[in-house]
């Protein structure tokens, strides 16, 4: 700030005479005047509403970015140098308070505030409150003094419009007086020949920032918004978000040449002695070679430089420094090519981005937690494994919903009925909360007390809904019933307004299985609910499916499932894993606005010697014994259906996939064992849906800790004739093939 001029106003520093000139002027004046002696950056006066119980800025003059640093209103009790002015013993105030010349680093804003009342004898109007940086050195008496007196003449014009029946308030919005200065130094920021270019150019980015952070709906795209708004404009080569959480930083996201930041980063104690833990604690951090520096020119040539700055949550405003201020929820890393400056408009702006990314950050962080919860609900309320008889082979899957982190109201189920009878149930309640969960908790109970009593279809969903009624519930239920006799292949079909399951024969073709629509559960009826019973050839594959999976306009399923399903043959629709996987999938995931089911079951036919063909082993988590009872399962199975010369492998893969389950996904392991024609099928199910990845030796031993869970799926890899994964109910299934060997 030159000392001559105001901030471009061309005035000498004689006091301002408010005679005659309105509100506006009179502020204007005092603004100005305040700049000029004090060789301030920026100036602001707060005005007191009428209830005397917030302040409200009026006029801000002053160079971009530093009026930004004003907050818009503050109630009189908070902690801002503007409102402790108002009551402080001396008149003055410094915000922040003095710091030992020792403490390290810059302050979260690199501006220190002084503020004085504006007020004459028992009349209070404001505060007048100015900015210096706080490279320019303490407020010493003298500052002090010149600002009083530039206050008392302001209280003094204020007074006199006051008692002329002017109201002493601020306007709607404050007006902003911008300032310009060649002096300042921002290399690559603007043209140094105009003034202002510097500060107007980084607002650029910052106005640019905020605009995608408002569209964010996850944490890749907070990530991709910091790379193109703050790492690329200012010339990092790396960023890294991290959360702090329970004691530790979790990395959200990094970009650049950022894998060893966050390598350091994720999980690190947030009391550990590092920048990052410095900055956690609200003070923004410049470093190099792992030293922190008190000014803000570091980094001598071919050093790297680090920037922390503390992501603040629950606002998107830049305020005055102040002790104790917003939740930090986390950090923001960057990494520069040395030696780098950081100007003060620079570090201005890199709060407020800050800011912006703390707010996202918090606001993406709530979303994906609730999302997650309401998807973890609604797995827990579906089966964790799949009823199953010998001659039939079932799969399902559920897709949440993406417009919305409600809890869904759809279904499936597997009820094994007799030892050669079994009900396919599909449901979908009405509704997207608790109520509808809860509905569907109670409708599965009844649904599969009433299958297991003996009852048919029809009668069974008739039950149903009288007892539905009986709960009072006010949501409406629809649902599908499929009872298959694997003997006698029937196929028994009852609907409670449901969609109809489609069938594909062993030929190729594929149509609707067409039952009496029915009502609704939960609806009031005097007519008994009917059914309709089907034949089935060996081969054919049953698709029920709720209304999430159809075209929302039209109401009939998606033209693709529909083609896919038409044209699988009967070969490729032995193995139902892909192909579910394919009918659930989404070539628009941002446009079902509901969750979906799918079951699908083969019907393989009776067995002709009445030998078992399938068997299953249960293993609690935690089971030290499990993977030799694993073991010993699958080699007894196999001696017992003639296939003992295939024990060894199979032995060895289901070894590798259970220990795997049992130490990464910590939940019960579900095995299960299928004789075909001409393969055999092992199938270990969990609660974990994150996929099995081979992962190979490697030379770094940080690598190799990771990749440690993937070790054992290589063998599987090296031995399987194929395998692949798949989500399954609460989490995932393995699945692999083994060829029977021809003899």
């Amino acid at each position: 700030m030159s000392g001559s001029t105001a901030g471009g106003y061309g005035r000498d520093s004689a006091a301002i005479e408010f005679t005659g000139r309105n509100l506006a002027e009179i502020l204007h004046g005092s603004v100005c005047e305040a700049l000029h002696r004090l060789d301030a950056v920026a100036a602001a006066v707060y005005l007191l509403n009428a209830g005397h119980t917030e302040l409200k800025v009026g006029t801000i003059v002053g160079s971009p970015p530093s009026f930004f640093a004003f907050p818009g209103h503050i109630n009189i009790d908070a902690p801002f140098a503007s409102a402790r002015a108002l009551t402080s013993v001396n008149g003055a105030v410094c915000d922040p308070d003095p710091v030992d010349a020792e403490e390290l680093g810059p302050r979260p804003s690199p501006y220190v505030a002084l503020a004085v009342p504006v007020g004459k004898g028992s009349q209070r109007f404001g505060t007048l409150t100015v900015l210096r940086l706080d490279t320019h050195g303490a407020y010493e008496s003298g500052d002090c003094t010149a600002l009083q007196e530039v206050a008392e003449t302001l209280a003094d014009a204020l007074a006199d419009l006051s008692a002329s029946g002017t109201a002493i308030t601020a306007g709607p919005a404050p007006i902003l007086l911008p300032t310009y200065e060649a002096s300042v130094d921002s290399p690559g920021w603007g043209l140094s020949d105009f003034p202002g270019s510097a500060g107007i150019s980084m607002m650029y980015p910052l106005r640019g920032l905020s605009e995608l952070l408002n569209q964010a709906t996850a944490m890749d795209h907070v990530v991709r918004a910091a790379r193109h708004c703050l790492m690329e404009p200012f010339r990092a080569k790396a960023l890294v978000l991290a959360l702090s959480r329970e004691g530790r930083f979790w990395v959200l996201g990094h970009s650049g040449d950022s894998l060893d930041m966050a390598r350091n980063l994720h999980g690190a104690p947030i009391d550990a002695p590092s920048p990052a833990s410095q900055a956690i604690h609200g003070r923004p951090l410049f470093s190099s070679t792992g030293k922190s520096w008190p000014i803000p020119s570091i980094g001598p040539d071919g050093e790297q430089v680090e920037a922390h700055l503390p992501l603040t949550g629950g606002t998107q405003a830049i305020d005055l420094p102040i002790a104790g201020g917003s939740k930090i929820i986390g950090v923001c890393c960057l990494s520069f090519e040395g030696p780098r400056n950081f100007p003060p408009e620079e570090r201005a702006v890199l709060g407020m981005m800050a800011g912006l990314l703390g707010a996202a950050v918090e606001r993406v962080d709530l979303a994906t937690r609730h999302r997650e919860v309401a998807e973890h609900l609604q797995r827990i309320l579906l089966p964790a494994a799949l009823s199953e008889l010998p001659g039939l082979t079932v799969t399902a899957r559920y897709r949440p919903a993406t417009s919305a982190f409600q809890v869904g109201g759809d279904w499936y189920d597997v009820i094994k009925v007799s030892d050669d009878r079994i009900a396919l149930v599909v449901g979908d309640v009405e509704g997207h909360d608790l109520e509808s969960a809860a509905v569907m908790g109670q409708v599965r109970t009844a649904l599969t007390s009433y299958a297991t009593e003996g009852h048919p279809p029809a009668t069974v969903i008739d039950r149903t809904g009288r007892l539905l009624t009986e709960l009072g519930t006010q949501l409406l239920v629809t649902c599908c019933v499929v009872e298959l006799d694997i003997e006698a292949g029937t196929a028994e079909v009852a609907l409670a307004g449901h969609p109809e399951p489609l069938v594909q024969r062993p030929d190729g073709s594929s149509g609707t299985l067409h039952a009496p629509s029915n009502l609704p559960l939960g609806i009031t009826t005097r007519h008994a609910y009917r059914g309709r019973e089907y034949m089935l050839a060996p081969g054919s594959v049953l698709l029920l499916y709720s209304d999430g999976l159809t075209d929302f306009a039209t109401g009939h399923l998606s033209e693709s499932a529909r083609s896919l399903l038409g044209a699988v043959s009967s070969e490729a629709s032995a193995d139902l894993e892909p192909l579910a996987d394919r009918l659930i999938a989404d070539p628009d995931p941002q446009q079902h606005v509901d969750d979906a089911v799918l079951l699908l079951a083969r019907y393989e036919g009776a067995l002709e010697d009445g030998a078992p063909r399938t068997a299953s082993l249960y293993i609690q988590r935690r089971d030290l014994h499990g993977v030799r009872a694993a073991r010993v399962f699958v080699d007894d199975h196999l001696h017992s259906w003639g296939f003992a010369d295939m024990s060894d492998d199979l032995q060895l893969m289901v070894s590798e996939i259970v220990t795997n389950a049992l130490i990464h996904a910590g939940s019960d392991v579900d095995v299960r064992l299928r004789a075909f024609d001409d393969h055999i099928r092992l199938e270990v199910r969990d609660s974990d849906s994150n996929p099995p990845v081979p992962s190979p030796l490697v030379l770094r031993e940080e690598e190799n800790a990771e990749a440690e869970h993937g070790r054992g799926m290589l063998i599987v890899d090296a031995l399987a004739g194929q395998w692949n994964t798949s989500p399954n109910g609460r989490g995932k299934t393995v699945f692999l093939d083994q060829p029977i060997p021809i003899e």
